[in-house]
């Protein structure tokens, strides 16, 4: 039963994550990606083209996997989510240092466009034409731009993660160690596999899941209206109030399973300590919600300055 107002925080505290179901989904996901790898090698076209399939989709669970690791919400032993990220961030191409501090961030500031990290490039400022057109072109034709950009600029872009983090000299240490030790293992790989296997096996995958994480991502809170600090002290917003800046992307319910209800992002932004393969219960509509059936058409639709610049307050665009 669904109610219509929100639980407290203190009555879900039950919800805790088990180290079984830990162990389950990444190991799932590493099979799948096993399998995947076996498949891609192949020459027959058809086994070539399902291996990338299956790799598509589990790169984009490593990516869900690499969101539970940075919460502490995957398995109940707290020491388990360090390694598992270190493994979920190479797969995601993201690393796990610097997402488990800037998603941190984006939880405590969302709400305030300004203030958010993975925000603050959307705010309001003169726009150049070529970036317009770059970001129309892209947006029209499933070129996955966003999903990339939202990679390097976030938790690639050392000077920027140094700026952010400049009082913690411990937490820039570990960006830094991190991305090193990153890069050498995709190096590595390119120089003891070589590059075209590398790309035939990886490559059409690669480009399948940022395609497909375009659509997550920018689903959840772009062309949502926020506030704007602009350089005045205020208050972030509590978890329970996130609710209004925050949009839920309904996918079928066996794929929400899947990918462990990452596509409920009201629920988790109000719950943050719930596991996200426990989030279906939690008993609360969420207001947002709306089918990808009907957002992605229509948020396809607009063009995607429109879409990505804007809100639909200043758009007319419901979506």
């Amino acid at each position: 039963m669904r109610a219509d107002t929100p639980p407290r925080s203190a009555d879900l505290y039950h919800l805790k994550p088990g180290n079984l179901s830990g162990i389950l989904v990444v190991g799932g996901t590493l099979a799948a990606t096993v399998a995947a790898g076996w498949l891609s090698s192949h020459d027959a076209v058809f086994l070539w083209a399902l291996g990338q399939v299956v790799l598509a989709a589990a790169l984009v669970e490593w990516f869900v996997v690499l969101h539970e690791c940075g919460h502490d919400t995957l398995f109940r032993t707290h020491a388990l989510h360090r390694p598992a990220g270190y493994v979920a961030g190479f797969f995601a191409v993201i690393p796990f240092e610097c997402w488990r501090r800037i998603h941190a961030r984006h939880h405590r500031w969302t709400g305030w466009q300004d203030l958010d990290p993975t925000t603050v490039s959307l705010t309001p400022r003169p726009r150049s034409r070529f970036e317009r057109w770059a970001v129309n072109v892209c947006w029209k034709w499933w070129i996955p731009l966003f999903s990339t950009v939202y990679r390097v600029d976030n938790f690639w872009n050392m000077p920027r993660l140094m700026q952010l983090f400049r009082s913690d000299r411990r937490a820039r240490r570990n960006f830094i160690t991190n991305a090193v030790a990153q890069t050498a293992t995709y190096v590595a790989v390119v120089l003891l596999v070589g590059p075209m296997p590398v790309a035939r096996t990886v490559g059409v995958a690669l480009v399948l899941a940022l395609m497909a994480e375009d659509v997550l991502l920018l689903s959840q809170h772009t062309h949502v209206p926020m506030g704007l600090s602009q350089g005045r002290v205020v208050e972030p917003y509590r978890a329970l109030a996130q609710e209004p800046f925050t949009r839920s992307l309904r996918l079928p319910p066996w794929l929400s399973r899947i990918c462990l209800h990452f596509d409920a992002h009201e629920l988790h932004h109000m719950y943050p300590f719930v596991p996200g393969y426990r989030l279906n219960e939690v008993p609360y509509a969420a207001a947002n919600e709306v089918s990808w059936r009907e957002w992605v058409p229509a948020a396809r639709a607009i063009p995607g300055d429109v879409f990505l610049f804007q809100n639909r307050n200043e758009s007319g665009f419901d979506v």
